[in-house]
């Protein structure tokens, strides 16, 4: 692959980093992104266990590059100390595909439409996967409780989805529904058609922050 974000995270954007003697993956901003030295500064309360790693600790990258979730495996060189901890990180081998079974999310409002209660819940995505999504619904009667089996219609440009779907959670924001919901056997054409929508979107979110 000759596109350089096969290679490494793009400056600016968010990865992921699993420290590997631990077993601990982390969300972390890349401020740092070059072919001699990768900058990291990860996600999450406290200060301790980010200034607890080691010089030599191995750590896997993960990100959404090109067309497809990349991982590159790394070492920690240094750990810069501050209000906002930061790994510098130095590859110990080339970016391959992942292998790990996670869906890539990204933020993505798509009009959304799900049968209910002899009615139709209307509203957006706040987020998407090829997994599920969170729609942001107006709600009226009773809001359907998690484990209950939905049925979704999704407009993705000039093409609509129709997905088998099981709500994990529901909470209520003031006349609105927020749904989190996983899909259930999702036909191969159709999470196609997800999967490029959300990388669409980690595209155009990344090209705005440049």
């Amino acid at each position: 692959m000759t596109d350089p974000d096969a290679n490494r995270p793009h400056e600016s954007s968010r990865a992921d980093v699993t420290l590997v003697t631990r077993g601990i993956t982390v969300t972390a901003a890349v401020d740092v992104s070059t072919e001699f030295a990768i900058v990291v500064r990860p996600d999450g309360e406290g200060t301790a266990w980010k200034t607890a790693v080691k010089d030599g600790d191995p750590v896997e990258l993960y990100w959404v590059g090109a067309e497809e979730e990349r991982t590159l495996p790394a070492k920690i060189i240094d750990v810069e100390p501050g209000d906002e901890v930061r790994w510098h990180l130095v590859a110990t081998g080339p970016a391959e595909r992942s292998q790990r079974r996670k869906a890539v999310r990204a933020r993505v409002s798509v009009p959304a439409y799900i049968p209910w209660a002899d009615g139709q819940l209307v509203g957006e995505t706040v987020d998407l996967s090829e997994a599920g999504a969170r729609c942001l619904v107006d709600g009226w009667g009773l809001p359907p409780e998690p484990e209950s089996r939905l049925e979704v219609s999704l407009t993705l440009g000039d093409e609509v989805v129709h997905l088998h779907g099981q709500v994990v959670r529901q909470q209520g924001q003031g006349p609105r529904w927020l749904l989190s919901m996983r899909f259930l056997d999702v036909p191969e054409r159709d999470g196609d058609l997800l999967r490029r929508r959300v990388f669409q979107a980690l595209r155009e979110e990344r090209a705005a922050a440049e």
